[in-house]
């Protein structure tokens, strides 16, 4: 599914998901105040850090523009792998561009800091453990079949990938999925304030935009995804 940037004479933009994804009422963001009032409607939900403190969503994009990636969960190997290549941004990349880039998941709060280890992700990262703001925005739970073509993110088959997130699960000190297994993710351009610049919610697993289209829209460089970082897999 393709998301278009919103005009910069024109304030925030453009919401895309499925239209069988409507999990809770939301404001119609057919225009610029829709688009405000649908970032308003999560600005005051709370998200997790790694130490369990609460956040106010909308804190997170208060002051400059924010890339939140909403994932399905973290054991699914896709998610492993996209946010592996997310890792490889340049911290020098995004603060030349003023823009953050936050990660969002759906698990406990406890597993943030083991996930960071496993895919050396050290940017931004909290947890939507009720799904909240998922729901809130409009977010798929549960996949349709419609082909998403090759992700140059993903290099693990569905059977080794699967693999090694059960072996994750059964050698975890928590035999969860750490978050609900059939909630989708998205992607959004967020800030300053209550304006959503850019809304992709995917409609399967392999859904996921490509990165660099998506730092092109903020203003940061293309990022060489082809090394991959140095972290243990296991």
């Amino acid at each position: 599914m393709q998301g278009a940037m919103a005009a910069p004479s024109v304030a925030p933009v453009t919401r895309q998901i499925s239209r069988r994804a409507a999990p809770a009422p939301v404001p119609d963001p057919s225009g610029p105040e829709s688009g405000q009032s649908l970032a308003a409607a999560v600005a005051d939900l709370p998200v997790l850090d790694a130490s369990g403190r609460r956040v106010l969503f909308g804190a997170l994009f208060r002051e400059r523009r924010a890339v939140v990636v909403f994932v399905r969960h973290f054991l699914c190997y896709i998610c492993k792998e996209y946010v592996e290549d997310l890792a490889k941004i340049p911290k020098s990349f995004l603060q030349e561009a003023n823009v953050t880039l936050i990660v969002i998941g759906q698990s406990s709060y406890h597993h943030i800091e083991p996930f960071c280890k496993l895919t050396g992700y050290s940017h931004e990262i909290y947890v939507d453990p009720e799904r909240e703001i998922y729901k809130r925005l409009g977010m798929k739970r549960g996949e349709e079949t419609t082909s998403s073509g090759q992700s140059p993110h993903i290099k693990s088959n569905i059977l080794s990938g699967s693999i090694r997130s059960l072996w994750r699960a059964v050698t975890g000190p928590l035999f969860d999925f750490q978050g609900d297994p059939a909630q989708q993710g998205g992607t959004l351009i967020l800030g300053p304030g209550n304006n959503i610049h850019f809304i992709h919610c995917d409609r399967n697993r392999l859904d996921h935009k490509h990165i660099n289209s998506v730092l092109q829209l903020v203003g940061v460089q293309h990022v060489d995804f082809t090394s991959r970082p140095s972290v243990i897999h296991v």
